[in-house]
C-alpha cells in the first residue's frame, strides 16, 4: 500500500512538472490560468468592457499572478523581428480592459507567436498611444468619407444619391 501511495504521489509531481514545462514553452507565465478564449470550450465568459472608452475585447488567455492579471494574446504565425504595431496596440487594449475591470493595472502583457513570445511592458506611453489611436478611430467613424470622384454621371447612378451631401448631380 505505501508503494502505491508513493507511486501516485510521484506521478502527480511528474504531471505538474510536465504541465509547467508546457506553459513555459507557450510563453505563459507562472500563475493560475483564469480565463480562456477558445472555440473548443463550450462555456465562454463575457468579454471585458470599458464603458468610458466603449471598448470591448477578450484576450486569448488571462493569467493571474498574485493580485495581477496578465493578458496573453496568441498569434498563429511566426514571430516578426519585433511585434507588429497592431498586435502591440491590441495587447495594450487588453491591458487597459484588465485595468478597468479589475482595478489593477497589469505591468505587462504577453504576445505569443508560434515560435516565440514577447513580454511587452504596459507603460503610460503605450497607454497614451492606445488612447490616441482610439480617438482617431472615433473621429473617422463620426465623419462621412469624402467623394472619390468629380463625375456628375457617377453621382446620378449612385444608390446613395438621395442622402448624399456631396452629390454633383
Amino acid at each position: 500500500m505505501p508503494a502505491l501511495i508513493l507511486s501516485l504521489l510521484m506521478l502527480g509531481v511528474l504531471l505538474i512538472l510536465s504541465s509547467r514545462r508546457r506553459l513555459i514553452k507557450l510563453g505563459i507565465p507562472a500563475g493560475r490560468l483564469i480565463s480562456l478564449d477558445t472555440s473548443r470550450f463550450i462555456h465562454v465568459t463575457e468579454p471585458l468592457y470599458d464603458s468610458n472608452l466603449g471598448l470591448t475585447g477578450r484576450p486569448d488567455y488571462l493569467v493571474q499572478r498574485g493580485r495581477s492579471r496578465i493578458p496573453v494574446e496568441v498569434k498563429s504565425g511566426r514571430a516578426p523581428q519585433r511585434p507588429h504595431r497592431s498586435h502591440v496596440l491590441q495587447l495594450a487594449a487588453y491591458c487597459r480592459l484588465v485595468e478597468t475591470t479589475t482595478g489593477e493595472r497589469p505591468a505587462y502583457g504577453i504576445l505569443k507567436y508560434a515560435d516565440s513570445a514577447y513580454k511587452l511592458q504596459y507603460t503610460h506611453a503605450l497607454q497614451k498611444d492606445l488612447l490616441q489611436i482610439l480617438e482617431t478611430i472615433r473621429k473617422a467613424q463620426d465623419s462621412s468619407p469624402g467623394r472619390s470622384h468629380n463625375s456628375p454621371s457617377r453621382c446620378r447612378a449612385c444608390g446613395y444619391l438621395s442622402s448624399c451631401d456631396q452629390s454633383l448631380a
